[in-house]
């Protein structure tokens, strides 16, 4: 099989920058809005400081612009700010998916969406991943399939991790099947195996999304959870998706190694509705990798348990809590772009 024309390197590839979008929407935030900025801002800061990667901020005008700058403090400097109207914050799945070509040059691959799926369809959101691909300077590829970010999950070398539950699912590419999503995402993100997971946790409106189940940490390795609380309302799933990912082997024929850590257990919402939590949503930056934490008694044994895994960078949790009542956490709202070569 020859190599693919595009291949999405893995996260902890080197980044020139990290995309974020400013969370200015007080009428989708309401009484969270000024946590989930202070919450955005603590991911922005450790994403940046030392020297880490430049943020790269869409906010709707001069005065989020303003507000967003308030936030970052001295780090300020280390982001550019572009005026692009957005739906919501949720980068991961609105903005492009970097590639690389087999020389090396970066193309944003730009896929269609749905808001997940009919969910939540808002104004500016399907236009977010062309603007992006402008403003960073690679060549746009556009790609006929309706796919967020966050529902895959890659190794850099050809695997691709993912569940049923959302790329089989009728409400985002009604009448293609799995041969065909599996080819869409070889040419797409350089997919030379697939390794598709069922389903994902409770009340998750993304339809199970990867990045809130498991996680290439290197090549061969897999992170995921375990329960630790007796009322996790994800026990079983967690349990399942383990054994799953112990029997697979990757794209170069490796047994996966399954690493797990602590679930964030029940986590609910004002009406005591569990909240899709997870501990594995985190963003691997340059310096720091940034974990998502819920003010339960397991965020610091998932940050202790995440830290060997990423040699040669720090890991550090941050308070996700207000960010997740929209939906998602750190990783949601981010999309890094890769340096070219």
């Amino acid at each position: 099989m020859s190599r693919p024309s595009f291949r999405q390197p893995a996260e902890w590839d080197r980044h020139a920058a990290c995309w974020l979008a400013w969370p200015g929407h007080g009428h989708l935030w309401q009484e969270n809005l000024a946590p989930a900025q202070a919450e955005w801002a603590g991911l922005a800061r450790a994403i940046a400081e030392d020297g880490g990667e430049t943020l790269e901020i869409l906010v709707e005008g001069a005065g989020e612009e303003a507000a967003a700058r308030e936030a970052l403090g001295g780090l300020a400097g280390a982001a550019r700010f572009h005026h692009v109207p957005v739906g919501d914050i949720w980068l991961r799945d609105t903005a492009p998916i970097f590639v690389r070509d087999a020389a090396g040059a970066l193309h944003a691959a730009c896929f269609l969406f749905n808001g997940w799926g009919g969910k939540y369809v808002l104004p500016n959101d399907e236009h977010v991943a062309d603007r992006v691909a402008t403003l960073s300077g690679a060549p746009a590829v556009d790609r006929g399939l309706i796919l967020e970010g966050g529902s895959v999950d890659v190794d850099g070398e050809g695997t691709v991790l993912t569940t049923r539950q959302c790329l089989l699912n009728p409400n985002r590419n009604p009448g293609l099947d799995q041969a065909q999503i599996e080819t869409a995402l070889r040419e797409g993100l350089g997919a030379e195996k697939v390794l598709w997971l069922d389903e994902g946790l409770l009340n998750d409106h993304t339809d199970g999304h990867i990045d809130t189940l498991a996680r290439f940490v290197a090549p061969g390795v897999v992170v995921c959870m375990e329960a630790r609380d007796p009322a996790d309302p994800n026990a079983a799933v967690l349990d399942r998706l383990a054994a799953d990912l112990a029997d697979f082997t990757d794209a170069r024929g490796r047994k996966l190694q399954v690493v797990r850590i602590p679930s964030p257990g029940l986590v609910a919402d004002e009406d005591g509705k569990p909240m899709p939590a997870s501990y594995v949503n985190f963003y691997i930056g340059n310096w720091t990798v940034v974990v998502p934490t819920y003010g339960t008694p397991w965020d610091e044994a998932a940050v202790a348990a995440l830290a060997p895994l990423f040699p040669g960078r720090r890991v550090v949790g941050r308070s996700a809590r207000a960010i997740l009542s929209g939906g998602g956490a750190f990783h949601c709202i981010t999309q890094q772009q890769p340096e070219a070569r």
